[in-house]
């Protein structure tokens, strides 16, 4: 099949979208089907349209069914689409219904999705390839040296990569946490407050925009993630900690949950500072056991993140649009 996949990321861009788009552009074409990755449809001939972002592809998507109205499409819905909802975030609800397949990327993505179009939903957890044996360090026990903390996060709001900040000034003086924040200014006006941090606090050093093998290594010698969203459709990097049995600490939102279940013991609320503080402290020092709980945890579900899962189910939907009536 020829297929444009569209997304709003621009070209050699580190953006989630963007890595999005290229890990899914190798799997497709793993599967046999030539793929042109774009920001915009141009009208040419396609058999399938995959549009990344509902909101900010929403044109290539009435375009197509306008131009080409037999021609499939699957709109893959974003965080920045799904939460707090999509009437919220501005989705039109006639880019949904123009859609055969709607993909989110963790299972309680599909209740944000009205409840006539979600037997058009279909989920695909995002993967992540193991990092290279030389990547990570010896493995040590908390309490051992400093206690490195990854954040990987470009700097907006939703993310809300300050509150790691925030709460690694409040630890207590015994601790041997240190962060190192990779991820590029998204939103300008929060630049000079990540470059403050990074001067004034101790604990917290910003390293600005990696590309993904860098911050791939960062991670990989890290002993654990901070994942501090106020809103995620499925993280990219969560799966990238579970394929390089890094644990996760991580905002309690739905987006999260989706991956690491309800019952997962490394949540702190959304925004808390104090709550985050007092997570890591006990994280770091083992206390009752939490940072072997998270590595169990996290190493009961590394299979989330196969790349293989993720073919299969591309391999699925594919088989599917090629079959009776894709809106069936």
């Amino acid at each position: 099949m020829r297929i444009c996949l569209v997304t709003p990321a621009p070209p050699h861009s580190y953006h989630g979208n963007r890595v999005t788009a290229l890990r899914w552009t190798a799997i497709l074409r793993v599967l046999g089907h030539s793929v042109e990755v774009t920001q915009t449809y141009d009208g040419g001939p396609i058999d399938l349209l995959v549009a990344l972002h509902a909101r900010r592809s929403a044109d290539a998507v009435r375009q197509v069914r306008a131009q080409r109205p037999a021609t499939p499409i699957v709109l893959a819905l974003t965080g920045t689409d799904l939460y707090p909802g999509l009437e919220s975030t501005g989705v039109d609800p006639g880019v949904l219904e123009a859609a055969d397949r709607l993909v989110v990327l963790q299972p309680l993505g599909v209740e944000q999705i009205p409840e006539h179009l979600r037997g058009r939903a279909r989920v695909i957890e995002q993967s992540a390839e193991p990092p290279p044996c030389n990547a990570t360090s010896a493995p040590s026990r908390p309490g051992e040296g400093h206690f490195a903390v990854a954040v990987l996060a470009h700097v907006r709001q939703v993310k809300d990569p300050f509150v790691v900040a925030a709460a690694v000034r409040l630890l207590p003086v015994d601790s041997r946490i240190q962060v190192q924040h990779a991820g590029a200014v998204i939103e300008p006006e929060l630049g000079a407050r990540a470059q403050q941090e990074s001067r004034t606090n101790p604990r917290y050093t910003w390293l600005g925009e990696l590309p993904p093998p860098d911050a791939q290594r960062l991670l990989a010698r890290s002993r654990l993630l901070v994942c501090p969203s106020r809103h995620e459709g499925g993280a990219n990097v969560i799966s990238e900690a579970l394929a390089a049995g890094v644990p996760v600490v991580a905002s309690r939102i739905p987006g999260t949950e989706g991956i690491l279940g309800a019952d997962y013991p490394g949540y702190f609320p959304v925004g808390d500072a104090e709550a985050l503080a007092e997570l890591l402290y006990r994280v770091e020092g083992n206390r009752a056991g939490l940072y072997d709980d998270l590595v169990r945890h996290c190493g009961r579900l590394a299979d989330l993140a196969s790349p293989e899962r993720e073919r299969d189910a591309w391999a699925a939907l594919l088989a599917e649009l090629r079959g009776a009536d894709p809106r069936g």
